[in-house]
This record gives C-alpha cells, sequence and structure tokens, in this order.
C-alpha cells in the first residue's frame, strides 16, 4: 500500500508528525520553567508555541486523513484509526489548555494546565507507539539502506579529486 501524499517516494504524515509532537514538548517545557520560577513571559512562550503545534497538528490530520483512504480495512487499518485518535486527543488536550490560557493577561501556566499537558504529552507517547507500529506496516517490503553505496553516495568516479597542498 502507498501513501497518496509522497516526498521522493517517502510518505508526508510521519515527517509532519514530528513537528506538534517537538512543538507540544517544548510548549510543556517553557511552562515548567515558567511554574517553577523562571522569567514570566517563558509562560507566554509556552502558549504560543502550543498554538503553532496545534496549528501543525491540524495540517498533519489532514495528511493523515488523506492518508487513510487507501488503507486497507484490516489491522493496518484500525492501527491508522487508532493513531489519528491519538494525536486528536494529545491536541484536544493542548487545546483545553490554549483556551483556558487565552483570557489570561500574560498567558502564563499553572500547575493544574502543566499538569494536562504532561497527561497529553503521555497520551503523545501512545500515538509514538502507534506511529511506529503503522510505519512497519504502512510500507511493508520497502527495503531500507544499510550502507552508504545503498545511499548512491560520492565515489571516486563522481568526486573531483583535490591534491594536498604542499
Amino acid at each position: 500500500m502507498q501513501s497518496r501524499l509522497r516526498v521522493q517516494g517517502h510518505p508526508i504524515q510521519p515527517m509532519l508528525v514530528t513537528f506538534p509532537y517537538g512543538l507540544f514538548v517544548s510548549a510543556v517545557v517553557f511552562d515548567l520553567t515558567d511554574v517553577l520560577g523562571g522569567p514570566a513571559f517563558l509562560g507566554e512562550v509556552g502558549y504560543w508555541t502550543a498554538v503553532a503545534a496545534l496549528v501543525a497538528a491540524g495540517l498533519t490530520a489532514m495528511a493523515g486523513m488523506i492518508d487513510l483512504w487507501d488503507v486497507p480495512g484490516d489491522r493496518t487499518r484500525r492501527t491508522a484509526i487508532a493513531f489519528n485518535l491519538v494525536n486528536l486527543a494529545m491536541a484536544g488536550l493542548f487545546l483545553l489548555a490554549c483556551l483556558i490560557r487565552a483570557d489570561a493577561p500574560q498567558r502564563g501556566a499553572s500547575i493544574v494546565l502543566l499538569l494536562t499537558e504532561l497527561v497529553a504529552l503521555a497520551v503523545g507517547g501512545v500515538g509514538v507507539r502507534l506511529g511506529a507500529r503503522l510505519m512497519r506496516r504502512f510500507d511493508k517490503g520497502r527495503s531500507e539502506a544499510t550502507t552508504f553505496d545503498a545511499l548512491g553516495g560520492v565515489t571516486a568516479s563522481t568526486a573531483e579529486i583535490v591534491p594536498p597542498r604542499p
């Protein structure tokens, strides 16, 4: 089975999913620093990082829904649906935290919001595991390059050899 959205033979959604995950983790780090007494602006940075992660999660979800059309109706489809639902749950928890903070004057984090974000990251960890399982099934039969020669690296015939300076 092939994904509809591909770049040079690689599915796009696994590439995109790293952005919201990374941004959500960064938001939690900023919020943790804010709660532990760091500079007040870090709470606002954490808020806007979470907002950027929600935008990235929305784009990733759209790519996942397009790919879901081509998934056969077996265990792979159930795993793909579970993966998308888990990511939606994680994004929903972060959305809840962002909506609560949106009215605050400085948008700083509180302990309760930080705990909500940590639960969301735990849910996201389940999504990472499902995504890894899905990728093993999704591109089954695709061989991985294990040497530099398989990657089409630079060889002596394609590179200009420059003699050393005296």
